[in-house]
């Protein structure tokens, strides 16, 4: 059993970009089909905003505000399909017989963009780049209790997924459109996260709807207190104090 606080949060979506925003959504759950831009973060140069992918785009625009007064904050990176867009790009070269380009592959490896949030911040505490199954944001939450083990206050913690290239819509069911969202989780007893192997006969309970980040962000925005999430493997239970 892990217990922690959330000092911060924040998310990013096509056109949902504010608390504001994201309690009208907590409170009507909607898909922005349609309204796919990329994040415009203007708060960095155009030659650093050029090499970010849209995926990047997204996890730069919600985490930044939250690290840009705390200097030497380690990043838990956590994302289950990563760079599928740049990833099916160099299939698609590939297949074509064009040369690959080594840009490209080398921002496409999973731990790019925890890479890049590095060099761009110049920041030298340590980065985690984790590749995960639907409780991602549960294991992303251990990571970060570890690294309050090794004497970490401060821990930033980022999940994102990205929506994929039309051929991987039959095998990618679980990105209902691009997202990101930003946590920064501190040593406290706010929140207690506890795990058990997923029982043989599961309680019946309705189908989680949203990706586990989003559904959290719901919970926050509505004061959520106490909810679980099962995978085909594991049951977690999240409990809010009192």
């Amino acid at each position: 059993m892990l217990t922690f606080s959330i000092a911060q949060w924040r998310g990013w979506a096509p056109g949902i970009d504010s608390p504001e925003g994201w309690l009208d959504w907590a409170r009507h759950p909607f898909c922005p089909v349609g309204n796919q831009d990329a994040a415009r973060l203007d708060f960095l140069p155009a030659l650093q905003r050029r090499r970010l992918s849209a995926l990047a785009r997204g996890v730069f625009d919600c985490a930044w505000p939250m690290a840009q007064a705390r200097p030497g904050m380690p990043l838990v990176y956590a994302s289950r399909h990563g760079e599928t867009s740049r990833n099916f790009g160099l299939l698609q070269a590939l297949a074509a017989g064009e040369p690959l380009s080594p840009t490209a592959f080398g921002l496409s490896v999973h731990n790019a963009i925890a890479a890049q949030w590095s060099i761009i911040r110049r920041e030298t505490a340590e980065s985690v780049a984790l590749s995960v199954e639907d409780d991602g944001l549960e294991h992303a939450i251990v990571e970060a209790a570890m690294l309050f083990g090794q004497g970490h206050d401060d821990v930033l913690v980022v999940l994102a997924e990205e929506s994929p290239p039309a051929p991987y819509s039959p095998w990618v069911q679980d990105v209902p459109y691009s997202y990101a969202v930003a946590l920064h989780l501190r040593p406290g007893a706010d929140w207690t996260l506890a795990m058990a192997p997923r029982p043989a006969e599961p309680a019946c309970t309705p189908p989680q709807l949203w990706p586990n980040p989003l559904n959290l962000l719901r919970q926050l925005c509505l004061g959520g207190d106490a909810w679980r999430h099962a995978n085909r493997a594991r049951q977690w239970t999240w409990t809010r104090a009192a």
